[in-house]
């Protein structure tokens, strides 16, 4: 996707001096996939890029609130000009556990990539927002089923009714600067909506 990746390195930085690109969207649409992507694309010229991932924090006990954890060890210390570290969750027997700490050195480019990190109170500190969506909460079910096995068919399911509700409330797709959407992951149209960019109001936003 060249056209995110040069919005993202032309648009101003809102984190200190860090420009931060989120991609969220619903489960099943193939924002990590995009993710990586981007972040090859961004690297090819040299840029210092760091991918944080939802899928190392969340648990389906804890779909959300990790953020409160990444504001404080992440977010904030970029924003002061330092680096950030993030404690990621290690899976044991279907079990989350604490495993090893992640540092996160000062990048150019810090991409968030997973379900609400559209979220309002990160929004004036990104440089761009990238909405991704599958058509079809039953399409997207099965994507994700057969990416992490049908064992967690009823797990997946609870996931997207939280994120069906979410969404409804917090409207990502409706602040993003770029709207993919499509019938699967190989198949999504790029759109980009006329909006302004938005207003940094210079102070750390509380969720």
């Amino acid at each position: 996707m060249i056209g995110i990746a040069d919005a993202v390195l032309s648009a101003p930085p809102r984190l200190g001096d860090v420009r931060v690109l989120a991609l969220d969207g619903p489960s099943g649409s193939g924002k990590s996939t995009l993710a990586a992507a981007i972040a090859t694309e961004l690297a090819g010229p040299g840029a210092r890029v760091a991918l944080l991932p939802t899928d190392d924090l969340a648990t389906w006990a804890d779909p959300a609130s990790w953020w409160l954890r990444v504001r404080d060890e992440v977010i904030e210390p970029l924003a002061r000009g330092g680096p950030g570290r993030y404690r990621r969750m290690d899976w044991v027997d279907g079990i989350p556990r604490p495993g090893d700490w992640v540092a996160v050195p000062v990048p150019e480019v810090l991409i968030l990539e997973g379900v609400t990190v559209g979220r309002r109170s990160i929004r004036p500190w990104l440089s761009q927002l990238v909405w991704v969506e599958v058509a079809g909460a039953a399409r997207r079910l099965e994507l994700a089923v057969g990416r992490d096995g049908e064992q967690i068919r009823a797990e997946l399911g609870a996931w997207q009714r939280f994120e069906a509700g979410w969404f409804a409330v917090d409207r990502p797709d409706e602040a993003a600067d770029w709207l993919l959407r499509g019938p699967d992951p190989e198949r999504l149209t790029l759109h980009r909506p006329a909006r302004p960019a938005p207003h940094c109001s210079g102070r750390l936003p509380r969720p």
